[in-house]
């Protein structure tokens, strides 16, 4: 594309001088520089057209390249964005997240080790993957957090990474964290209330975590802070979740309530997204919406002269899976194409058998892909599907 470039611009300076020697031998003077100057501007179009074309040729070349990939699903999703959950284990139980008797984990020997996490990392950066998140469990728990991030950071082709985490252990591993280069991170964080922090995760910690968000902004950070609202549980603190955006320049989303396996779901204690504009405009009326990128979960909103914004993530009542383009790694080593689908294919089966080649590896990539659906299923059916718990799945 660049030498077609390149040899344009040659041709298009070769005619230009051609046309100058022929204007000198036809005018002189004045009808000279007409004539030449008419001969630079008929240049600089036509260069402007080819490089115009040249540009929708390169992107046409790009689109094509997408849709021959095998991150690229049956409707067109180029799938550019894997979340890897490193680990099942958390050091907080999140009682929608985790089923009050805990979640059976599976022995080591059943989750990826380090080297073949990287292994699949950059398999799918070469196929188009540009931003990779690290979740869990909790992916602080793991020792080898800050080197993982090193070696993803190593990668060429590898645009952005970025973890998810419940921020207890932040003031301790953020800044070797951010010396990787770890370039965002998203902290879940269900109310501004120490008490009920406690009764919700069943563990101590908050005060940690506050630290921790405030670490994260004066590193230069602009974390965001990711609140599951339901009924009778931290509705009444939507209005207090927008005040702290106010000295803070944080991104709050709030997620709808999510069913999954082990965090009895009911449908009465969703609270909806158009529900908690109404709750937040009764206060602050000049609430308003901001732009959107086309792959954005979240729909932005700011209260003007706030340091901070909003987002609403509205998996219930306002589906975004037409424009989808997040895979999922499981720490045993899952292929998972959609939050809320049930099928998984096993990477770590195929890539632990005799004889399995990289390119066997893309192909059974390439086939999960395939299989995602159009969208996911609605609230009901969702509630009676069996499901991983989130912990499992990686947030």
């Amino acid at each position: 594309m660049r030498l077609l470039v390149k040899r344009s611009d040659l041709w298009l300076r070769q005619c230009t001088a051609q046309l100058r020697r022929q204007a000198a031998n036809m005018a002189t003077g004045s009808q000279f520089h007409k004539l030449a100057t008419a001969a630079e501007s008929a240049a600089t179009g036509a260069q402007l057209d080819i490089k115009s074309d040249n540009n929708a040729l390169e992107a046409a070349v790009t689109q094509s390249a997408a849709a021959a990939s095998p991150l690229t699903d049956r409707f067109g999703r180029h799938h550019t964005y894997l979340r890897i959950s490193l680990t099942e284990r958390c050091n907080l139980r999140c009682d929608y997240c985790m089923p009050a008797e805990g979640v059976p984990l599976q022995p080591k020997s059943q989750l990826l080790s380090t080297e073949e996490v990287l292994r699949l990392a950059r398999i799918f950066v070469e196929q188009g993957v540009r931003k990779i998140r690290l979740t869990g469990g909790e992916p602080t728990v793991r020792r080898d957090i800050v080197e993982v991030v090193a070696q993803l950071k190593a990668l060429p082709q590898l645009e952005h990474v970025g973890i998810t985490t419940n921020g207890l252990v932040l003031t301790r591993l953020l800044v070797p964290l951010q010396r990787a280069g770890l370039d965002s991170l998203n902290i879940s964080l269900d109310t501004l209330r120490k008490e009920r922090f406690e009764q919700i995760t069943r563990r101590k910690g908050w005060e940690r975590v506050i630290a921790g968000i405030d670490l994260a902004i004066q590193l230069g950070y602009r974390p965001k802070i990711n609140c599951v609202l339901m009924r009778k549980f931290n509705e009444d603190e939507i209005c207090d979740f927008v005040e702290f955006t106010r000295e803070r320049p944080v991104d709050v989303r709030f997620i709808e309530y999510m069913p999954f396996s082990g965090n009895k779901w009911q449908t009465e204690r969703l609270i909806s997204y158009s529900e908690t504009v109404q709750t937040i405009r009764q206060r602050w009326p000049e609430f308003q919406a901001l732009p959107n990128g086309p792959n954005d979960t979240s729909k932005a909103y700011a209260v003007p002269g706030f340091a901070g914004q909003l987002g609403f993530i509205t998996s219930m009542t306002e589906h975004f899976c037409g424009t989808c383009n997040r895979l999922r790694l499981t720490a045993d080593g899952n292929i998972k194409v959609c939050l809320f689908g049930n099928k998984e294919f096993s990477l770590r089966d195929a890539m632990r058998s005799e004889g399995c080649t990289e390119q066997q590896l893309v192909e059974l990539i390439g086939a999960a892909v395939q299989r995602k659906k159009r969208q996911h299923a609605g609230m009901l059916n969702l509630s009676q599907m069996e499901n991983r718990p989130m912990i499992l799945i990686g947030g």
